[in-house]
C-alpha cells in the first residue's frame, strides 16, 4: 500500500511542473551551415561544424549542451560534444560553431571501404541532440543525404 501512496504523491507533485510548459511551445529548428576541416593538431585532422538554430517561441532558449556525431557510409568518423553556448533570445536565429576532431581508425575503415568499392558516392548521416535548460525536451536532429564525388549530391 506504501507504494500505491508513493506513486500517487510523486504523479501529483509532478503536475504542477507539466503546468509550466506552454501549449504552443513550437520546436527549434536546427540546421547544418557548414562543415569544413580544420589544420590538423598532431595525426587527427580536426572540424568546424556549423550550426543554425532557429527559435520560433515568444521565451529564451537555453543550450545546455550538444551531443553529435558524423557518419560516412555508415562509420562514424567524428563524434563530440559541446557545451557553453549563447542564449538564443525569443523569434530569433543564432550561429552556433563546435570544433571536432575525426575517429582516426573509423577514418582508415572508410578509406579501405571506399578504395575496395571503388564507388562514386557514399553516404552521410549527421546527428544531434540538444539539450535544453528546464522543463523542455531535447531537440534531436538527423540529416542524411548522398555525397557523389562527380558533384551531384543529395540530401534526404
Amino acid at each position: 500500500m506504501n507504494l500505491v501512496r508513493a506513486i500517487a504523491l510523486v504523479c501529483v507533485l509532478s503536475l504542477p511542473g507539466c503546468a509550466t510548459l506552454d501549449p504552443d511551445y513550437e520546436q527549434p529548428t536546427v540546421m547544418l551551415s557548414s562543415f569544413r576541416a580544420l589544420p590538423a593538431e598532431g595525426m587527427l585532422p580536426n572540424f568546424e561544424i556549423g550550426l543554425r538554430i532557429l527559435n520560433p517561441n515568444a521565451q529564451a532558449l537555453n543550450l545546455d549542451g550538444i551531443v553529435y556525431t558524423i557518419s560516412l557510409d555508415g562509420y562514424e568518423l567524428v563524434k563530440g560534444v559541446g557545451k557553453d553556448f549563447p542564449v538564443i533570445e525569443g523569434y530569433s536565429e543564432e550561429a552556433v560553431t563546435l570544433t571536432a576532431s575525426a575517429n582516426l581508425l573509423a577514418g582508415m575503415r572508410f578509406v579501405s571501404s571506399m578504395m575496395q568499392s571503388q564507388g562514386g558516392a557514399f553516404e552521410y548521416e549527421f546527428k544531434a541532440k540538444l539539450d535544453l535548460s528546464g522543463l523542455y525536451p531535447s531537440i534531436r536532429i538527423r540529416e542524411t543525404g548522398n555525397i557523389n564525388l562527380d558533384g551531384s549530391n543529395t540530401p534526404r
